[in-house]
């Protein structure tokens, strides 16, 4: 419980000023999210999500997980910036290469997220990861030594565990998902600049073993349970995605999402059955607590 000890510290005025203060103006903590289809929550009504919540420093117009986030902290009462520099189809070499002088600048927490199979050319390779991201970490290190960088860890993909051709095929649904975990685990514990990975694969894994989520959207959906995928079997559903932001945002911010409750805003906007956004921010809390 290390991740929720640091922190409690780093947030631990801002939160009391905003809760007790709501109405008064704070130095918001700058959170900058890096990564691709899978921050952006492509093929689902989080894509475009409140994008004015957000800085885009793209400028497409999306809102993505960094809106989430922005939505989740004004519930909460906490004082956060989310910006983030989104491309679809990227690795986060590309965001090295192509994006740093768009990036390179003092944040407080920059969260990276990896393309989904790790090596688009060698599905499941870690080499460009343990060169990149550590590099970027370094980079924002630079620029402000307080910074936490995190790693986020993302979800098993159906079609390349379910069809001939995919890299996981025949393994179990989460195998991908633990694949994706161990390695960048392995990325964290080789640099100095990286403060953690956050679990949002294996909170998907979760959130099917207890039965909340289907776990082979190919045989169609079992009576009572969601679809984390969307309709490629790929990407992230719009519950998928509210899953993935409810565990960055715990993770970030030390907030226990369970306090949001069926009522929680942006799973209405969404679209989302109350009991599931619920059933939802029990499992993000869940995983964490591991």
């Amino acid at each position: 419980m290390m991740w929720l000890l640091r922190t409690l510290l780093a947030t631990f005025a801002l939160c009391t000023a905003g809760l007790a203060h709501a109405n008064e103006p704070c130095e918001p903590q700058r959170v900058l999210f890096i990564g691709n289809s899978f921050t952006m929550g492509a093929n689902s009504g989080v894509l475009r999500y409140r994008p004015d919540s957000v800085t885009d420093l793209n400028d497409d117009g999306v809102g993505g997980i960094p809106a989430l986030f922005a939505m989740f902290a004004e519930q909460a009462g906490l004082c956060w910036q989310a910006s983030h520099e989104l491309v679809g189809g990227t690795t986060l070499g590309f965001h090295l290469d192509e994006k740093h002088t768009v990036i390179d600048r003092a944040w407080d927490v920059v969260v990276m997220q990896q393309f989904s199979v790790l090596d688009p050319e060698k599905p499941g390779d870690a080499a460009d990861t343990k060169r990149d991201a550590p590099a970027l970490a370094a980079m924002f290190v630079t620029r402000n030594p307080e910074v936490r960088v995190y790693l986020m860890s993302t979800w098993t993909r159906a079609d390349q565990t379910y069809r001939e051709t995919g890299h996981w095929y025949g393994q179990p649904v989460e195998a991908m998902a633990l694949h994706l975990r161990g390695a960048l685990d392995a990325v964290d514990a080789d640099s100095g600049s990286i403060d953690g990975v956050i679990p949002v694969g294996e909170a998907w894994n979760r959130a099917m073993a207890e039965g909340i989520a289907d776990p082979n959207p190919y045989d169609g959906r079992s009576y009572g349970q969601i679809d984390l995928w969307s309709y490629d079997h790929y990407h992230a559903s719009a519950e998928g995605s509210y899953l993935e932001a409810l565990v960055v945002f715990a993770q970030v911010t030390g907030f226990d999402v369970r306090q949001f409750g069926a009522g929680e805003k942006a799973a209405h906007e969404l679209g989302i059955e109350p009991k599931m956004a619920e059933a939802l921010q029990k499992v993000a809390m869940a995983e964490l607590a591991e």
